[in-house]
């Protein structure tokens, strides 16, 4: 049980175990990242309707503690998966999440958005869970910066809180030429768009 009067309590890295994306996991993680208790919903309902080929270069936006990203890494076993996050926190956790886990085919860095990401080999695959408010203006950035960095024909994933889908579906259009709406839920929709 947590002590919240105890600070070495609250100090002390949280693991949990489950089922995801087809096998099983154990992520350790701490307090002060996204979702440190157990996988976010909006996370594992992009992962069950992303589509990942066993040879896809992707890239995940905002890995915070890693899940998404290894899943697209095990997933494609003859790819590989980038992660990225402006969070060194999430970077170190991330980086433990994939030898705990026994993914190699990954790179992770410490990164703003795609600022310090390698401009080639460019990537098939990007996806990101969206944090809900960074500002429309971040959104952009990151929906440009994927296009560039796409090869052609790759494809741009995102989740978001459903209140958000009706601006992802514009900027999408107006960024990509495209949007399809892949699975709305009550409270996440997941979108995609491709590199014409």
């Amino acid at each position: 049980m947590l002590d919240l009067s105890n600070p070495e309590s609250l100090r002390r890295d949280h693991h949990y175990e489950c089922q995801y994306a087809g096998r099983s996991w154990q992520f350790e993680t701490t307090w002060g990242l996204f979702s440190p208790k157990a996988l976010d919903e909006g996370t594992d309902l992009l992962m069950e309707h992303m589509a990942v080929k066993s040879t896809d270069r992707s890239l995940d936006l905002g890995c915070g503690y890693g899940p998404m990203g290894l899943a697209m890494a095990a997933q494609a076993p003859q790819g590989h998966c980038t992660l990225v996050d402006k969070d060194f926190v999430a970077v170190d956790y991330a980086q433990r999440n994939a030898k705990r886990n026994g993914i190699e085919n990954v790179s992770v860095y410490l990164s703003n958005g795609f600022s310090h990401v390698p401009m080639t080999p460019k990537f098939d695959l990007v996806a990101s869970n969206l944090p809900a408010k960074v500002g429309k203006e971040l959104f952009y950035l990151y929906f440009h910066d994927a296009k560039v960095r796409l090869d052609e024909g790759g494809r741009f994933y995102v989740v978001s809180i459903t209140g958000l889908r009706k601006f992802v579906e514009r900027a999408f259009k107006e960024v990509f030429g495209n949007y399809d709406k892949i699975k709305q839920g009550k409270t996440y929709t997941v979108a995609m768009a491709y590199k014409q």
